[in-house]
């Protein structure tokens, strides 16, 4: 895997050193008070207990309400894979256990939004071997491998290596799969749209898979979240529309009646508080480029 090198170019070019052979208890420590920030989870618990003796890293839920495992691979040797896909194994079996911490961390409210379509696995480590990447497209379940790497004392980049997307797991709770206006989850809801809406859905879902090959589509209960390692794109389909919800800089946009609208302070699905109505061709074109600046700023 090719190395990627940084260099401070202010006056005398010179190269930053990084290192990222062992991920130590204070890199852990960083991620889990910024797990935010670098990932677009809400941290809940570390060396989370399984009943069976085990210990999750890392633990906490996205900005889609689905569960994340952390594990952080500290040496080579190390299959960390494995480990994540067991602790995932073991949270699907015991989901009470989980609602359980979200409710302690978060609240009733917010343990009741729990998605349990689209749980993942985030493993991290300092390198992966070209094994570990075939491996996760042997699987049906959702895992990330990050790279990190760490230059000098005060700079730290992760790039996202590789990604397996599966298939949604049903949820089988009738009363957070479906949703109280349409009474129909996402997939349901964009089968009763009307062609031209499905047919629109299907040239945005082309455009911004477009945009480049870190990008995944996720289908989960209520919506379909567009993402990088944090959302760029949510969608909501309706029988006469696309409804759009984008994570940018509400100030930045210049709203408009019956096409764009801030959500900041109105109850939406999706993720974002930009929102744009697509109803033809003409306003996918106007939702183009600030499609463009939430993959580019997220």
């Amino acid at each position: 895997m090719a190395d990627i090198k940084l260099f401070n170019i202010n006056g005398k070019v010179k190269e930053y050193q990084s290192g990222n052979v062992t991920l130590e208890k204070e890199l852990q420590t960083v991620i889990e008070n910024n797990m935010e920030t670098f990932f677009g989870v809400t941290f809940l618990a570390s060396e989370y207990k399984t009943t069976d003796g085990g210990r999750m890293d890392s633990i906490g839920i996205d900005e889609n309400h689905c569960p994340v495992i952390f594990e952080y691979k500290r040496s080579m040797k190390e299959n960390v894979i494995n480990q994540g896909l067991f602790y995932l194994n073991w949270l699907l079996d015991h989901k009470d256990s989980f609602k359980v911490l979200v409710i302690e961390k978060l609240g009733l409210k917010e343990a009741d939004k729990i998605d349990w379509t689209m749980p993942r696995v985030v493993c991290i480590a300092g390198d992966f071997t070209k094994y570990d990447e075939s491996a996760i497209k042997q699987m049906n379940r959702n895992v990330s491998l990050i790279r990190y790497k760490k230059f000098g004392s005060d700079l730290l980049m992760f790039e996202h290596i590789n990604e397996n997307v599966a298939t949604a797991i049903p949820d089988t709770d009738t009363q957070t799969t479906k949703t109280k206006s349409t009474g129909k989850t996402f997939d349901e809801q964009l089968k009763a749209a009307d062609e031209s809406v499905k047919t629109l859905y299907q040239d945005l879902t082309n455009y911004i898979l477009s945009l480049g090959d870190d990008i995944s589509e996720n289908h989960l209960k209520l919506y379909a979240a567009f993402k990088k390692i944090r959302n760029i794109v949510t969608v909501v389909a309706l029988k006469k529309k696309l409804i759009l919800n984008l994570p940018i800089d509400i100030t930045s946009v210049t709203f408009e009646p019956g096409f764009s609208r801030d959500v900041t302070n109105i109850g939406h699905w999706g993720c974002g508080a930009v929102e744009l109505h697509l109803q033809n061709a003409a306003d996918f074109e106007k939702a183009k480029p600030l499609i463009d600046r939430a993959y580019n700023e997220n």
